[in-house]
């Protein structure tokens, strides 16, 4: 939660005086801010969202018909599986339907250990599907079966304040705030998340199919960036939201008007850059033999979020964000070799020896 110079005098004054008289609304969020910064924190991460099934392409019958893989996936629990296996506390906040895929997602989050006490069955509407075509470079095309899905159904009532307030990190997307009752949800629990001392990070995730205008995505990619401390953002994403073809230029952009501490922007195979406190620092990415690139970006950004919580993020140094950048790289580059995400998160292992391989 930043903090302006209004707020601060007001600390100090506070802490100088002994007779502690009745304050306003103003000084009693303050001292909640203060009280909650401090307090122990039971999660590295929360994250809210979508989570649904990725069909991927798996080859064909004998028929000659295509077949599809079900693959429990979804951009935050993507994310939160690669925290997970780098050791980190994770939990989820959704919304599944009460059929056989909700219960393939929620035994699959209990599996690989992401909490799963605020993940919520929908009775009345089916688990959110998406069906992935992928093409011979490995980009694909998605096809959405959520008109309604189950994600979509979350409510302001099923936001667990107390419970947000648990995560040192809280990280959102924008497939959370295309329709008005689940934008409501994703919007409390950003509020708690910020008033609870947490720091936020917010991917985009662009995905035009599921808006019903560019403009509400637009609207809504903004309001992210007016509130996290931490954006990944791809190239694509850069160019829509800021119109500016020069990836430099567009960051500035953002800079500029919402003075974001620190932004990731990653660019398929070229690799990735990290803008903070006034420096740019560039990392390439690896080559590897890519069957399909779903959930580079939510491998990436995992891996970018284990490596803050390891480190001070308001004193990074130029060489920590190269080396933030190799290591997020590397692990986007391995699951790329693989299909589905969450199943396919590579180890700590394979990342050194990806690193140590290009190396030699």
């Amino acid at each position: 939660m930043e903090l302006n110079r209004e707020k601060m005098n007001f600390i100090s004054w506070y802490d100088d005086i002994e007779e502690k008289e009745m304050i306003n609304q103003f000084g009693k969020e303050l001292v909640s801010y203060r009280r909650n910064r401090n307090m122990k924190k039971s999660f590295d991460v929360i994250a809210l969202g979508e989570l649904l099934i990725d069909f991927t392409m798996n080859g064909q019958s004998e028929q000659g018909n295509d077949l599809f893989e079900a693959c429990p996936g979804g951009a935050p629990c993507n994310v939160l599986a690669m925290l997970n296996e780098m050791g980190k506390k994770t939990a989820f906040i959704g919304k599944v339907g009460k059929d056989q895929f909700g219960k393939l997602l929620r035994n699959t989050l209990n599996d690989i250990g992401i909490d799963t006490s605020n993940l919520f069955t929908d009775s009345t509407v089916n688990t959110t599907l998406a069906f992935v075509h992928t093409f011979p470079d490995g980009d694909r095309e998605f096809s959405f079966y959520r008109n309604p899905g189950a994600d979509m159904m979350l409510t302001e009532d099923e936001i667990n304040t107390t419970f947000i307030s648990q995560a040192k990190i809280f990280h959102f997307g924008t497939l959370s705030m295309t329709q008005d009752s689940v934008r409501a949800a994703t919007k409390k629990a950003v509020k708690a998340a910020k008033e609870s001392g947490a720091l936020i990070s917010f991917d985009p995730n662009l995905r035009e199919p599921l808006w019903s205008s560019l403009e509400l995505a637009k609207e809504q990619m903004n309001y992210g960036f007016s509130q996290c401390d931490i954006l990944k953002i791809s190239d694509n994403e850069i160019q829509f939201v800021t119109g500016k073809e020069d990836y430099d230029e567009g960051i500035r952009c953002l800079q500029e008007k919402y003075q974001i501490p620190l932004i990731l922007l990653t660019m398929g195979k070229e690799g990735s850059r990290a803008y903070y406190k006034g420096m740019r620092v560039e990392c390439s990415g690896f080559s590897v033999k890519t069957i399909e690139t779903t959930g580079a970006g939510d491998t990436f950004t995992g891996s970018v979020l284990n490596y803050l919580l390891e480190h001070d993020f308001n004193n990074l140094t130029e060489k920590q964000l190269e080396e933030l950048l190799k290591l997020a790289n590397a692990a986007a580059a391995i699951v790329t070799t693989r299909k589905g995400v969450i199943r396919a998160i590579p180890k700590k292992s394979e990342i050194e020896e990806l690193l140590q391989r290009n190396m030699l």
